[in-house]
């Protein structure tokens, strides 16, 4: 069966997500006495507190994204190298043979520079095969198992720079997903607290009650800010 996607529960970025709660906490120390009617203790808001420091110390998107740039860039440079190693090989095939003959196709070089990372490996790995068969009619163009080596070693270090590219986009995907899962607690625990903030506070202090209101964002925090104050002035 195939796995649901995890989706956020909050719309707003990861950092005010940890900032909110921690402004949050700190008001829930402030207001100790009202939450402990609610049976919210102190052991619990450790916890809150807790859970944002760990979220804090996740990686970010950015961070993986790096990550993976760093490495694709890597697998270029392989990939560029093995085709340079296939040129190398079949420059000196279409000087024996024809690049229009049965001989030359063999080596399946055709549209080089379109192939798929998957497609350039396998390709890679004939020309060293075929070359090698033929080496005997080559040897006079300068094919020898020094050339041929040389497209197995970047045929092996191009797949090894594929195979670690993958497992950084897999990486992330993981990475994203945790951070996702984590995210989620904590805004689940933030409505939990927030709405016990506001329930404290619904029919006394309206100041603090909006302590415990969450925005969306900025712009909503400044209208209610705005709004807020002119109350007060009216």
């Amino acid at each position: 069966m195939k796995k649901q996607p995890v989706h956020r529960q909050y719309n707003f970025p990861d950092a005010d997500l940890y900032l909110q709660c921690m402004e949050r906490i700190k008001y829930a120390h402030r207001d100790k006495k009202g939450f402990e009617q609610y049976g919210y203790q102190t052991e619990r808001l450790q916890k809150f507190k807790a859970m944002c420091d760990k979220f804090r110390g996740l990686p970010d998107d950015d961070e993986l994204v790096g990550d993976q740039m760093i490495v694709t860039d890597k697998k270029y440079v392989a990939n560029e190298k093995l085709k340079t190693a296939i040129r190398s090989i079949m420059t000196r095939v279409a000087i024996k043979y024809s690049n229009r003959s049965g001989r030359y196709r063999k080596f399946g070089t055709a549209k080089l520079g379109d192939m798929t990372d998957a497609q350039l490996l396998f390709c890679g790995r004939r020309v060293a095969r075929v070359a090698r068969q033929q080496i005997d009619f080559l040897a006079e163009v300068g094919v020898n198992e020094n050339s041929i080596k040389r497209v197995t070693d970047a045929c092996r270090n191009f797949e090894n720079a594929l195979n670690i590219q993958q497992d950084k986009v897999a990486d992330r995907d993981i990475a994203v997903e945790h951070r996702i899962v984590q995210g989620n607690k904590l805004y689940e625990e933030l409505i939990v607290l927030c709405n016990i903030g506001k329930d404290i506070w619904a029919e006394s202090d309206l100041v603090k009650y909006e302590n415990y209101v969450i925005y969306e964002s900025n712009n909503d925090q400044k209208k209610a800010r705005k709004e807020r104050e002119r109350k007060e002035e009216s």
